[in-house]
């Protein structure tokens, strides 16, 4: 069996889709679904039992030796949250309860981590995994700070000899997009959330730069779509020697007006792009580039191209955000 836990979310589930298309449909999935339109995200899943969050514990117990491995995927991902507390207790507590049952156990752990961690980019995006690397990020938000604070207990440990799992990777996502993320109400990709004014013709609002060696729409984010996260996740599982904290995007950094702009290509309209004020209280935490260095992860030896933007962009439009079902 392989464990996935915000198995329902945004990456979770299209990671799910992509172990069923491989064949691989013995998935035990644990997330919470609540009122909103979540389950829309698993409905078409094989999968053989779901745990919620809070059962998961009793869950394995006595499960040594079922699992292959762990996908921990879940967390507090909102970067505009404020109750530290949850979001310790979720992102860190719980992650380190799994991280330890995978080491006792023997079982391949594979976790969340982001590019949140890189705070304003100033010391780069290099995923170098050594404690003095890390002591050089300052996060910007509450969700960054809790991913980033894993990310150090998990390298002591592997510095000092601690107890980890056989194979133990850390997945810093970049600015992933794709289908399955309309439950994530302000947190969705740009693309997604303006798509309703592309596909009506309206013109998108985009944040105006409010720093003057950067144009309007000319912040840069390193896009990657979906679809190249899930490959380099079904590597991982084909390779389980392969351990360390690695980037996960492209490589290469695109405008938000890049970005928009591919969305309108494709849906065959010409761009309409306005700009607003960017709002006063994220101005100080706002990353205007980021980009992922690629040189941890092609070591490890992962070598598959990843999608150019205007592709990835095309190949989401016309494959979700234009058809009746837009979830995969």
């Amino acid at each position: 069996m392989i464990l996935i836990t915000g198995a329902a979310g945004f990456i979770g589930s299209n990671f799910a889709a992509a172990l069923n298309e491989q064949g691989m449909n013995n998935l035990v999935f644990c997330d919470r679904l609540r009122s909103g339109g979540k389950w829309l995200n698993v409905r078409k899943r094989q999968f053989d039992d779901f745990v919620f969050p809070e059962d998961l514990p009793q869950w394995l117990a006595g499960r040594h030796g079922r699992l292959r491995a762990v996908f921990h995927m879940g967390a507090i991902s909102s970067t505009t949250v404020v109750d530290g507390d949850a979001v310790l207790r979720e992102n860190l507590k719980c992650s380190l309860a799994l991280l330890d049952w995978c080491a006792v156990a023997g079982v391949p752990f594979i976790y969340a981590s982001s590019a949140a961690t890189y705070g304003n980019g100033r010391q780069g995006f290099n995923d170098e995994f050594t404690s003095q690397a890390l002591a050089r990020l300052t996060p910007l938000n509450l969700y960054g700070f809790s991913k980033h604070a894993f990310d150090g207990i998990v390298c002591r440990r592997r510095e000092t000899g601690g107890m980890l799992p056989p194979q133990c990777v850390g997945l810093k996502f970049f600015n992933v997009f794709g289908p399955n993320e309309l439950h994530k109400g302000s947190m969705q990709s740009v693309l997604t959330k303006v798509w309703p004014d592309i596909a009506q013709g309206k013109a998108v609002r985009l944040f105006r730069s409010h720093i003057p060696e950067v144009e309007d729409g000319g912040q840069r984010r390193d896009f990657v779509y979906i679809r190249d996260v899930e490959q380099v996740m079904l590597w991982l599982l084909e390779h389980p020697a392969v351990s360390g904290l690695f980037n996960v995007g492209t490589g290469t950094a695109r405008s938000f007006k890049d970005f928009i702009g591919a969305g309108f290509a494709a849906a065959g309209r010409n761009p309409a792009i306005e700009y607003v004020d960017m709002p006063l209280e994220i101005r100080d935490k706002y990353q205007y580039f980021t980009q992922a260095d690629l040189t941890g992860l092609r070591g490890a030896g992962y070598q598959r191209p990843f999608t150019p933007l205007q592709d990835a962009v095309a190949h989401y439009v016309q494959n979700h955000l234009l058809q009746e079902c837009p979830y995969r």
